[in-house]
């Protein structure tokens, strides 16, 4: 029996028929590396046979009667891969607009929870001959970085070759535990929540005190609830739009090298930053003041928590879409997401998870079903415009499943106020960058992620002169 933690089960509670809790991924893959070439069925046995190892395919929710405690993980006996692996087409001509279609499609249908929550849908007919591996996996079971890696538990240096050894160790079954001693649980747990709050009040206050120290000083990071408001901020739908493109990684890094203090991550925002500010012109919406990101932060190495999937915290970023220079824009950020970094280091790592695990079960979904219901997305102040994740990814190719890679597109769950998320991976020389939107809120998200290689041109040229 694996109880969830609190951050993770915030994700359950969190989920809606239209505010989606699943990570998802477009994965391009080159069938012609595959020993004794693509065959469905071998591929879903051999996928079959690498899951059965692995908890986290394998393995399912328990729920707590009366819903006073987080769940618990419980080894599904019943496990079918049948019911997680699926064979689809892309239709006629078999482009990147097809397959994002398809896949969108597929990003809005919520997943089954009385079974281990993922699924994968292996598309064929792409007119270039690759095949699309589209994943889903619920939030309540990874992150950013352990998502990445659980592609790796699937993949190899070369196509014959096992599965690289990740440390994810056997599947130990995962006993059921019976209702009595579940309900047993959550009565204890309840009854130490005073105890709870009291540890989280003394170190809440100071980072408070601590924040608003740095305000005065002018070294904080932006604050939430300044954003600006935008045609992708309000109310969401179940309905998702995908979009994805690449970008040579040697020209970002280029461009960070030519910038004093910049970073990678500074360079990645400031080209989201340029390309949602001539995306918003183009539609005659570009704000005033710049807009706001929430950028997740892995915590791993710097949490105490051994328990718990998603170890992760944020800080919040200003894009610079006011900024018309993308050198200035550059610079800019470079500064402020060094303050936003030192102020993120000196707030506990723990903090987040810690306060997560002290709410009650039943906040977040009487919270989600609130700002739904009322539409409170469109009433008060914008908390941040979008979600923009920099998950690093594997230097060398890998294969999956025999098959080399040849792009992997990670696409984040989007919120309610905050209708689009842009993630980016690097693989292999390259940044491969989703992008997943409410198709309601942003019905063209290709024209966004269209504009970031007039965005990157326009970098190069004011930071390299070339």
């Amino acid at each position: 029996m694996d109880r969830l933690s609190g951050l993770d089960a915030s994700f359950l509670y969190l989920e809606s028929g239209a505010q989606l809790m699943h990570v998802c991924g477009v994965i391009v893959v080159d069938p012609a590396t595959i020993p004794g070439g693509y065959d469905f069925a071998r591929f879903r046995q051999e996928l079959s046979a690498r899951v059965s190892d692995i908890p986290m395919f394998n393995r399912k929710l328990k729920l707590v009667p009366g819903g006073i405690d987080f769940p618990v993980w419980v080894t599904d006996d019943e496990f079918d891969i049948d019911r997680h692996v699926h064979r689809l087409a892309v239709p006629a001509p078999g482009g990147d607009r097809e397959v994002s279609e398809v896949t969108g499609h597929l990003a809005g249908i919520p997943l089954d929870r009385s079974r281990p929550l993922w699924e994968m849908y292996v598309i064929e007919g792409l007119a270039n001959g690759k095949i699309a591996v589209f994943s889903k996996m619920h939030h309540a079971s990874v992150d950013g970085v352990s998502g990445s890696n659980m592609i790796s538990y699937l993949c190899s240096l070369e196509p014959d070759a096992p599965p690289l050894d990740t440390g994810s160790g056997t599947n130990e079954h995962q006993r059921v535990p019976s209702d009595l001693e579940l309900v047993g649980r959550g009565v204890m747990a309840t009854a130490t929540k005073p105890w709870q709050l009291a540890r989280l009040v003394a170190p809440t206050a100071r980072t408070l005190v601590e924040s608003a120290s740095r305000a005065r000083r002018g070294t904080a990071m932006a604050a939430p609830l300044t954003a600006p408001r935008t045609s992708f901020n309000g109310t969401i739908t179940g309905h998702r739009s995908i979009a994805f493109t690449d970008v040579p990684l040697a020209t970002i890094k280029e461009i960070k090298s030519a910038v004093p203090g910049a970073t990678v991550n500074d360079v990645v925002l400031a080209l989201s930053g340029g390309a949602l500010r001539r995306y918003l012109q183009e539609r005659g919406e570009l704000p005033e003041t710049s807009l706001l990101a929430s950028v997740p932060v892995s915590v791993r190495g710097k949490s105490t928590k051994s328990s718990g999937r998603n170890q992760v915290s944020s800080i919040f970023c200003r894009l610079g879409t006011d900024v018309e220079d993308p050198l200035e824009r550059i610079t800019a950020m470079a500064v402020a997401n060094a303050h936003a970094k030192d102020h993120h280091t000196a707030v506990p790592a723990d903090t987040l998870q810690e306060w997560a695990e002290f709410a009650a079960p039943r906040t977040f979904g009487l919270a989600v079903r609130m700002v739904s219901d009322l539409r409170l997305a469109e009433k008060g102040p914008v908390i941040h415009n979008l979600v923009i994740s920099n998950v690093p990814g594997p230097p060398v190719p890998l294969y999956f499943v025999g098959s080399r890679i040849d792009a992997m597109y990670p696409l984040g769950p989007v919120f309610h106020g905050a209708g689009l998320n842009i993630t980016v991976m690097s693989n292999n020389g390259q940044m491969h960058i989703g992008a997943i939107a409410c198709s309601e809120s942003m019905p063209r998200v290709w024209d966004l992620v269209d504009q970031f290689q007039a965005e990157l041109a326009a970098m190069r040229e004011a930071v390299l002169g070339d």
